[in-house]
């Protein structure tokens, strides 16, 4: 199940005129039998709500004060997110005669008094904002808003906005719509919010909030997922289009020899998921992840992750984590693979998370001669992603549910075709051609189309290692820069920019100042070193008046410094890059 719980606005989305209906009360309730949790984020002071709304104990937690407050009906606990406000800001709004109401941390006025209030904040110094909610006027610390009181009470519950449907209709509501995984605006919502929903409900108020419902247990809202495009994950580019994926149901393989890109392209899906705050369990059997960002390692040569292990990490919604096999003999993997993934599917029923397991070295794990247990896959996964070297190897029933696949490497047609076959299916026209280095062919199989071919978009470890290259490696004779003079004279090689330096800190200045008329150094930066800032920048060097060849080279040096960080000794001449 995607979505958990449904985060709901009280005034004018849930309520009207302070009341909610019995109609929409038996929608909350029946939502609750889904077992799907329900959480209140409104900016009315806690005491006033619970005056007005004898349900509250159908929420997991309410939000009140414009997330300052956090209230649990279950047990009656109050949790204040803020200091109060002073006494000499309130003393001086009572001064000024603005009619204000006071809570535990929120004070609230009603418009035209913005102005006054505003003042009276910046005299006292104050770090506090406003927050509108139509004609209500709430002032709150700076940064705290219905977003980040809704987080805090997630974070209580162990769920992830990314599970989270939430439905609003005013400007406060903005902050924790932008949050949640999808995002809802009643018909009566202000034309801001309904422009920046993700659906708008047809029905108004309460019967909105019940539309919402009904689709919610309809689907788990799998119709809306076209409209939820802004959290839809980039694989790379075709002729000039985006290649997306959405971060939720989609099952995917990545197949291709060693050395192709896979892993440059499996890590950059991780990294942008991660970006998106999503959460990922890596299975890893050979240790390639180990430096994987936001991740914490479990698994050695020594030691092999248990479950309890496992499951203590994935508690903080924000962390990845890499399950390391480098120490489990292979004919022991597949054992371990059906304990600990029916453990994380039994872990993702009850949290939602993680929301994506990734399988590298698939045929380890599932292998085509396994006898696959039948409950293994039922129910059927979802955000699976397999990596490997040999999809023949990897059990048929593991391939038939991959619903889009990714070849890479110098046969992509007979990859292809080979997976067609594994699984049955007829296959799809496409070019025989052999793909370029840092390109894939993509198939999705439910779409209808054609596969097309994309060029991937590399990680930040990929670009890393291209930055350590070109500052300290050794490019090849073609792609170096060469020292020549106006003359010809010399002939001396620059393979990476350490040697650059070095060099063009003793050349002679009219050696110099011969490249740099020529905008030889941005050239070079631009068509060899492949960064088009730099080069940029030094071609603004190269073109300012009356510069000479000391202060340009220090100006081009410190323009590079600015780039790449270097090893404390430079590598001399005959060295070799490590990538």
């Amino acid at each position: 199940m995607r979505f958990l719980a449904l985060a709901t606005d009280y005034d004018e989305t849930l309520a009207h005129h302070g009341k909610v209906y019995e109609e929409t009360v038996r929608a909350l309730e029946r939502l609750l039998a889904t077992h799907r949790k329900l959480f209140l984020v409104t900016g009315r002071e806690l005491e006033d709500l619970l005056h007005v709304f004898p349900h509250a104990h159908l929420f997991e937690w309410i939000v009140a004060e414009n997330g300052l407050l956090l209230y649990k009906p279950a047990s009656t606990e109050t949790i204040t997110l803020a200091n109060p406000p002073s006494e000499e800001f309130i003393s001086q709004l009572r001064f000024r005669q603005i009619p204000i109401s006071v809570g535990h941390t929120i004070v609230s006025t009603v418009r035209p008094h913005e102005i006054a209030v505003l003042e009276i904040i910046r005299d006292l110094g104050l770090d506090l904002q406003l927050i509108f909610n139509k004609e209500a006027v709430m002032m709150l610390p700076a940064g705290c808003n219905k977003a980040t009181g809704l987080l805090e009470a997630l974070r209580f519950s162990g769920l992830s906005p990314h599970n989270i449907v939430g439905i609003g209709d005013a400007e406060n509501d903005l902050a924790f719509l932008a949050m949640v995984e999808c995002a809802s605006a009643v018909g009566n919502a202000l034309p801001a919010i309904k422009e920046r929903a993700d659906f708008v409900t047809e029905g108004k108020r309460g019967e909105g909030v019940a539309e919402l419902i009904r689709r919610l247990m309809d689907d788990d809202l799998l119709s809306l997922d076209s409209q939820l495009s802004r959290h839809h994950v980039l694989l790379g580019t075709s002729q000039g289009e985006n290649i997306q994926i959405t971060p939720h149901g989609l099952n995917l393989l990545i197949a291709g020899t060693s050395g192709s890109g896979k892993s440059t392209l499996a890590t950059g899906i991780i990294e942008r998921l991660g970006d998106k705050h999503y959460q990922c369990c890596i299975i890893d059997p050979e240790g390639d992840y180990e430096s994987l960002e936001q991740a914490v390692i479990l698994g050695d040569m020594e030691h092999t992750p248990n479950v309890k292990e496992v499951i203590q990490v994935l508690e903080n919604p924000e962390t990845n984590v890499v399950i390391n096999l480098v120490g489990l003999p292979i004919q022991d993997r597949p054992h371990f693979f059906h304990k600990i993934y029916t453990d994380l599917q039994d872990y993702r029923a009850r949290t939602g998370r993680p929301h994506w397991i990734v399988l590298d070295e698939a045929h380890h794990l599932m292998p085509a001669d396994w006898d696959l247990p039948s409950t293994l896959f039922n129910p059927l996964p979802y955000s699976l992603l397999l990596i490997t070297v040999h999809p023949e190897q990897v059990a048929q029933q593991a391939l038939s549910m991959m619903h889009t696949v990714v070849f890479i490497g110098k046969t992509p047609t007979e990859m292809l075709m080979a997976f067609t076959k594994l699984v049955g299916e007829s296959c799809p026209a496409t070019r025989s051609d052999a793909l370029p280095p840092g390109e894939a062919l993509y198939w999705n199989r439910d779409d209808g189309l054609e596969p097309l071919h994309f060029e991937i978009m590399s990680n930040r470890g990929e670009r890393r290692r291209h930055r350590r290259k070109y500052a300290e490696g050794e490019l090849s004779p073609e792609h170096s820069f060469y020292f020549q003079g106006p003359d010809n004279k010399l002939q001396l090689r620059a393979q990476n920019l350490v040697l650059f330096l070095q060099i063009a800190e003793g050349i002679d200045h009219d050696t110099w100042n011969y490249h740099l008329k020529q905008h030889d150094y941005s050239t070079w930066f631009r068509d060899c070193i492949k960064d088009d800032e730099l080069a940029a920048e030094a071609e603004k060097i190269e073109s300012a008046e009356d510069v000479g060849a000391v202060e340009s080279l220090a100006q081009i040096k410190s323009t590079i410094e600015s780039h790449y960080t270097f090893s404390p000794t430079p590598p001399s001449s005959s060295s070799k890059s490590s990538s």
